[in-house]
């Protein structure tokens, strides 16, 4: 084993985590100003999000590239690609939308205030990154040994972005690829192809780590690279779709490598 590939969402970043707390910082703050259940917002402007972001034009191609309407909510999508900028200018109007609209199932309607969130939503999403503990402890261990490669979902401005307020995680990796650069995201073989070319390996020299087994695992098993998934959350497996490892915890990669 020459390289590890490596996904950055949910993987070594704890996205999820991130968003969560987003939503319930402007859930709070929207409480403190009309009277609403900041459980009950959320629930409500992530329906109206998702509901929403699957109305434009742009899906297919946020679908392909791996965009989730939650990064639609504080994400700037300034890339040169078309539909990167059919995005940028559908997003003020998406992100006012949503909070608005999900404000108004709650019976409060307030436009200013929904504007009001859809601004600070974004500010408390950058302002609360967070890593999983082992996170660094596993790449310190990894560096100079194989070479790392972080193969990524998403615009390239906003997974830079992520990238940016957890700086420490990029100087890791040999290269990083970003699907919206690329043109084509997980599982494509594409994707997993080019990284391959990048580093110059064949398959059997490389495992790909991800959370995901919709995009990490299939897309690796589809050009012959063996895959961890890591399944923190004990979710149920896949009959169609079979990891060659499954972890709990990166700091058991050791384990199969050793």
């Amino acid at each position: 084993m020459k390289a590890i590939f490596f996904d950055l969402d949910d993987t070594l970043l704890w996205d999820k985590k991130s968003v969560e707390t987003a939503f319930q910082k402007t859930c709070e703050y929207a409480a403190a100003k009309v009277n609403v259940d900041p459980t009950a917002l959320e629930q409500a402007v992530r329906e109206e999000a998702s509901a929403l972001y699957d109305s434009y034009e742009t899906r297919p191609f946020t679908q392909m590239i791996g965009i989730n309407p939650f990064e639609g909510l504080w994400g700037v999508f300034d890339d040169p690609n078309e539909n990167f900028q059919k995005m940028k200018s559908i997003v003020p109007a998406y992100r006012k939308a949503a909070w608005t609209n999900g404000l108004a199932k709650l019976g409060v309607q307030d436009e200013a205030l929904g504007s009001e969130l859809a601004e600070y939503f974004p500010q408390m999403r950058k302002e609360n990154p967070y890593t999983y503990e082992e996170t660094y402890e596993i790449l310190d261990k990894l560096k100079g040994k194989y070479k790392l490669v972080l193969i990524t979902n998403g615009s390239p401005s906003l997974q830079n972005s992520k990238l940016e307020i957890t700086s420490d995680i990029a100087p890791y990796f040999d290269h990083i690829i970003i699907s919206g650069a690329f043109g084509k995201g997980k599982p494509d073989p594409t994707i997993f192809e080019h990284a391959l070319e990048t580093v110059g390996l064949e398959n059997h020299e490389v495992l790909m780590v991800g959370d995901n087994l919709m995009t990490d695992v299939l897309g690796a098993s589809k050009v012959g690279i063996q895959s961890v998934w890591i399944n923190r959350e004990n979710k149920a497996a896949n009959e169609e779709i079979k990891p060659t490892y499954t972890i709990e915890n990166l700091l058991e990669l050791f384990t199969i490598l050793n």
